[in-house]
This record gives C-alpha cells, structure tokens and sequence, in this order.
C-alpha cells in the first residue's frame, strides 16, 4: 500500500530528529508509533472527505501547554502533571488535522528570553549550536528552524513568542491578547500571556494563528474579533520606526539591516514616520523590576517556595521576590500601565503600525551563564512592553546581522493584528489570504469606490480587503447618474436583457457594512446582485425614476471603460 502524506511526513521528522541530533530540544518526544498512528487517523478523515485545513503538518508543543495524556512539566519535573484534555490552542490545532510530535524544552515556568534556564539543558540555537536559540520558547522554535516541525505553539508574556523566532530565522505571530486561548496554559503572568505559533512561514503561522483564534467559556480573559475590526492594511500605510537614540542597543550591522527592512516597506507604498519610543521602553520595565512580577509569584511563587528539586536558581530568585510586594504597589503598577496604554495611543496616531528590531544582538551560551540576567534584559528591550498595552506583533527574519539572523516585528493595536501581518507580508514576499477574522462580508462595488476611483479610501480607510474582479450575470444596466464625483447606478432588469457587469469583490467587517449603508446617499442602496457564477453577493443598487437625467452605459461592460472612452 502506498502510505498517505501524513505518515510519509511523520517518518521523514523521525530521521531529522535522529539526524539533526538535539535532544535538549524536547521534554518528551512522542513514540514514533503513537505519532504514525494519529497520521493514520488525519489521512483516513481527509480520504473520508473531511476538510482538514493543517491536514499533514506536524506540531511541537511548548512543555507549558497541556496535551493530553503527555505530562506537562514547565520545565521543572517536580511540577509535572498528566491533563486529561488539551489546551483549547492545541485541541484546535489537532482538530484542523495537526499531529503532535512531543513536548518542547523552555525557559523554566516561560521565566527568561533565553533558552538556557533548564533542567532539561540549555536549547542551543538552530544555525549556530554556541549561540541561544532565545526562550522562553526554545525548543518550539528550533523544532521548527531545524526542519522538525512544520509547526510549533510557543507562549509569550514579554517577547518568548518572537525573540526565537528572530534568533533562528523563522516567524513568529503574537496576537492581541486574549484572542487565542490560554486555557490549558501553565500561566505566566495572567492577564498578559499569550498562545503564539512558529513557522517556516508567514503564511502558515497565518493560518494556524487563523484556527486557534476565538472565544471560549473557560478562558474568562478570551476574546473574540470586534465588529469593526479591520480586515486590510490600507494600500499606502503609515509606519512608525524609532528614532536614532532608541537603535543605540543595536550594532552597526543590525541598524543597516534595520534600515533594509524600512527601505522595503517604503518601496512598498508605506510612508515612514519617525517617532519617540522612550514612552514604551519605560513602561516595558514594569514587567520585572516593578510590582507586575507579583502575576509570576501569583503563578507558582507557592511552588517555588517549597525549594522543588530541578527549580532554575534564576527563575526561582526572579518569582520569589515577588513575595514582599504589597497590593498598593500592585496597585499603582497597574495604574501607570493604564496610563502608558494612553501614551501608545497617542504617540501612534495616525500610523497604521510600528516596525522594530525584534530583539538586541545575538548572545552565545558561555555571555548568558556570565551574565544571566542582563544579557536577559538586553534581549527583551523591543519586546517587554507589548502586552501590556494591549499590542499585537508579527516577527519575520529580516536577513542577517554580525554573522547570524536577524528579526523586525510589525507590530500594531489590538485586533488590528491582520495589518500586522499584511505588511510583514511585504518583508516576507507573500500575499496572507483569506484574512485572519472571519467575520467579514462581501460588497461588490461598480463605480466610484472601485481601486483608484475617487471613493475607494472610503473602503480602504474602513479596513477593506480587495478580493479580486467579479462579473453579473447580463442582468444588469449600468448608468452614469451624472454627478459629483461621477458614479454609476445598476440596475436589474428582466432576464437577458441587460449586460454583463464588471466589478469589485471586497470584504469588510460587519460594522463598516452598516455604516457605508448608513451614508448611502439617494438614489443609492444596498442590495443582491447575480454573478456569471450564479452567486447571490451585496452590492450597490441603485432605484433610478424614469425621469433621471441619467446615461445608459451597460454596453461598455465596466465603469473604467466608460470612464477611458470619454476622454
């Protein structure tokens, strides 16, 4: 019997492992057979019809992250515990058609930016073994940079999810806060973790960040899409990039390659706009050094105090001195936190996004056992201050640096996460569709709101994702309505009597759709329209009394014809 893709897939892993040799990269690593056994059972669902949008691709889970019937351990063995179902990201994932490999190294309790806080052994970096590999999702992303996995589910509450990723060349997507799911997740600090995806590319952590998003009952800081959520990066955005003194971190090398990845998104429409930083940065140092590391004692601080075997010296020193805060400390930190949160939004307005270095320098194992802590810190500058105020962020690889990777992170408002990867798919060369949300709802438009018609920002400034050209069924009459601007009306007219009409197929959210009806000036509406293929689709209508000084233009078959023809 020939075997189906899966099992072909799940073997072809099993000899890299063997090959690649990194066993410091897994906590538990699954039985061969257990992991050929479900690709059996993802390749008898799709042979039975079933659409399986991951069908085939295999996953790494994070060792923070419950999968059923596998211990999770935290990397710490004295607090392992065996879940008897798996954290909503991960059931989601298999549900899709994933096939679990193992359990993946990190950072002890997701404590550390490093990879090497262990028992299970530092996670040496995926190109280059003296250097980190970054945590606190190491293994997750170097299962993934080593060809392993195809996919991996990290955790970040200061930079775990995107630090790897830009260490070892790969993406790395933290969506905004609470839109994945952390229910079955050893917690971090609560209010601010979140489940993040690795992969080879941003097309695929697209759309596994796309299956994994969405509410759910158990998780009360869940979160769903909001009805106006913006479903496009405008085709001319504004980018925000630090000033001069905020690159001071970087080596020279790093803020050329910075600048190449700037250069890019210029040349690809975006204007750039240069901006203070520091207001961030500021805020970013509440996460350790202020009262915020109360959520990590919160956590397992009880734990920890009992002196488990296998604890990090570091991870214990960091959540045990948590203890002596009191909650009026807590209280003012969360406090300036609001503030800060106010800042962003001010210092940010009017761009669409900020583009910055994902992380500082490239540390190698022996700088991280000399200096733990700050090289710690080091890693984290551009990272620390984003769930705390509500951002979300896509890190790509953006070339090289002083001989390794190097990564920049789009990052943006909450929800506005599919900009983020839009223009992250300027960087990476590639075209993210369908969008993440999947609440958007189609308008095909005719005249003036078509691209490059003098209405189309309206549409664009909504957070409107083009969907390509479409035809009517020949139904329909255009007509040019003679006004300011000019715009057509169509209208049905009796089977076969009409023309076939060209149009735009855009999707918008739910609340655009209502305001665009709600502005619609007479004689315009919203209405049902054929297309060639037979489907029904939204589209502006227009009731034209018989005594409109308007022109039949129908025969022209587009509005852009008839525009080129009158000139």
């Amino acid at each position: 019997m020939i075997p189906f893709p899966t099992r072909t897939r799940v073997e072809a892993a099993f000899r890299r492992i063997k090959e690649v040799d990194r066993p410091e990269v897994w906590i538990l690593l699954r039985d061969e057979a257990d992991v050929l056994a479900d690709a059996d059972r993802v390749d008898a669902r799709t042979a039975a019809g079933d659409e399986l949008p991951l069908a085939g691709l295999l996953l790494a889970v994070k060792d923070n992250v419950d999968v059923a019937g596998l211990p999770t351990t935290a990397a710490c063995p004295a607090f392992a515990y065996t879940p008897p179902r798996s954290a909503t990201a991960v059931a989601r994932l298999v549900d899709a058609g994933a096939v679990v490999l193992g359990k993946t190294n990190l950072d002890q309790f997701a404590t550390g930016l490093v990879g090497t806080r262990s028992p299970y052994g530092a996670v040496r970096n995926a190109l280059h073994p003296e250097r980190i590999s970054g945590g606190s999702s190491s293994g997750s992303a170097v299962a993934v940079a080593l060809g392993v996995a195809d996919l991996a589910i990290g955790t970040d509450t200061a930079g775990s999810g995107r630090v790897p990723a830009a260490l070892n060349g790969i993406v790395g997507i933290k969506a905004t806060v609470g839109l994945v799911p952390t229910t079955g997740v050893v917690p971090a600090a609560r209010p601010y973790d979140c489940v993040t995806v690795f992969a080879g590319t941003l097309t695929l952590a697209a759309q596994a960040i796309a299956v994994m998003a969405g509410p759910d009952d158990a998780d009360p800081l869940s979160r769903r899409w909001p009805p106006d959520v913006r479903l496009a990066a405008p085709p001319r955005p504004r980018i925000a990039v630090p000033d001069p003194a905020a690159l001071a971190p970087l080596t020279d090398d790093a803020r050329t390659a910075f600048a190449a990845a700037v250069d890019r998104l210029a040349d690809a429409g975006a204007t750039v706009e240069v901006v203070d930083i520091a207001p961030l940065t500021a805020v970013a140092k509440l996460l350790y050094d202020g009262a915020l590391v109360a959520e990590r004692y919160a956590a397992v601080g009880d734990f920890l105090a009992t002196e488990p075997p296998g604890a990090d010296p570091t991870v214990s020193a960091i959540i045990l001195a948590a203890a002596s805060l009191s909650a009026h400390d807590l209280a003012a930190d969360q406090r300036r936190v609001d503030e800060a949160r106010a800042t962003a939004a001010a210092l940010l307005g009017g761009c669409d996004a900020l583009l910055l270095p994902t992380t500082v320098g490239h540390p190698t194992l022996a700088e991280v056992a000399a200096d733990p802590v700050g090289v710690n810190s080091r890693l984290g500058t551009y990272t620390n201050f984003l769930n705390l105020l509500d951002m979300a962020a896509v890190a790509v690889p953006a070339g090289t640096a002083d001989g390794a990777p190097f990564g920049v992170s789009v990052i943006t408002r909450a929800f506005d996460d599919q900009i983020g990867v839009d223009l992250a798919g300027h960087l990476t060369g590639e075209t993210i569709d369908p969008p993440l949300p999947e609440l958007g709802v189609d308008l095909v438009v005719f005249g003036a709101h078509r691209s490059g018609q003098p209405l189309n920002g309206q549409l664009t400034e909504a957070g409107a994702r083009l969907r390509g050209i479409v035809r009517t069924a020949p139904d329909y009459r255009m007509l040019d309505l003679r006004t300011e601007p000019p715009k057509p009306g169509i209208t049905a007219t009796a089977p076969g009597e009409g023309g076939a009409l060209e149009g735009e197929r855009w999707t918008l959210s739910p609340a655009a759709l209502g305001l665009f009806l709600a502005a619609l000036p007479a004689p315009m509406t919203l209405g049902k329209v054929i297309l060639d293929s037979g489907e029904a689709v939204t589209a502006f209508h227009c009731d034209v009394p018989p005594s409109a000084d308007a022109i039949d233009v129908t025969p022209y078959g587009s509005w852009p014809n008839y525009l080129a023809a009158r000139q």
